[in-house]
């Protein structure tokens, strides 16, 4: 059937962002709830990139200097990584810190999340492969390598894949969203911009969500 309002639904998120991940799965749980609901709304979802540190190196920092800066030392770190796995568990994201080596400058693999959004491929199958890779097994998502096996997976073409990853084809897309996100005021990820009217700050519950969603379709 033909959709008789169209709700853009814009996601700013980082891939090295725990709570992304979980805002990411609460998101899409209230979007098909609300879509049962309102078969005659359709939701455009977005991803838009943000870089929790865009200030990173291409090859990224050592976690344990992270830990150490950001977090004050794996003692006050350890407890905080506790708390956001025991959040994500009923989400069914499975974080293992532990097995983290490196914060990675995240650009490179945020364009591989723009090309298959740009190429009618599916990002969102594509994010969950990524954040997976990083927060469950540890991947470097600043590796060329880690990128290109997961570009593959996605059925990215080599030819694809140098452009993306060795040669910087999305970064200034990447930046550009940076500097978007600057502009609303956001300062902090995920969060979500519904119809270009309201923001929701956080990995929100699935009902905070889902009565935001509602709340919009509502008002059409």
């Amino acid at each position: 059937m033909a959709f008789t309002k169209l709700v853009s639904v814009e996601l700013y998120a980082d891939l090295v962002c725990p709570w992304c991940w979980i805002g990411d799965r609460r998101l899409w749980r209230a979007l098909t709830a609300v879509q049962d609901a309102h078969p005659e709304v359709g939701f455009d979802v977005v991803w838009r990139p943000f870089q929790l540190d865009p200030s990173l190196p291409p090859e990224g920092r050592d976690w344990e200097e992270v830990i150490e800066t950001k977090f004050g030392g794996r003692a006050r770190a350890e407890p905080m990584f506790a708390r956001v796995a025991e959040a994500g568990a009923p989400d069914g994201c499975e974080f293992h810190f532990d097995r983290i080596t490196r914060m990675a400058n995240t650009a490179r693999a945020h364009g591989l999340v723009l090309h298959a959004q740009q190429t009618e491929r599916d990002p969102w199958a594509l994010l969950e492969t990524i954040y997976g890779r990083h927060f469950s097994e540890g991947a470097d998502l600043g590796d060329p390598e880690i990128l290109r096996g997961i570009g593959l997976g996605a059925g990215f073409s080599d030819e694809e894949l140098v452009q993306i990853i060795d040669e910087g084809r999305y970064d200034l897309d990447v930046q550009q969203s940076q500097r978007e996100a600057g502009r609303l005021g956001i300062q902090g990820v995920p969060f979500v911009v519904l119809d270009s009217r309201y923001g929701i700050s956080g990995a929100q519950p699935e009902a905070v969500f889902a009565e935001a969603l509602t709340r919009v379709v509502n008002e059409a």
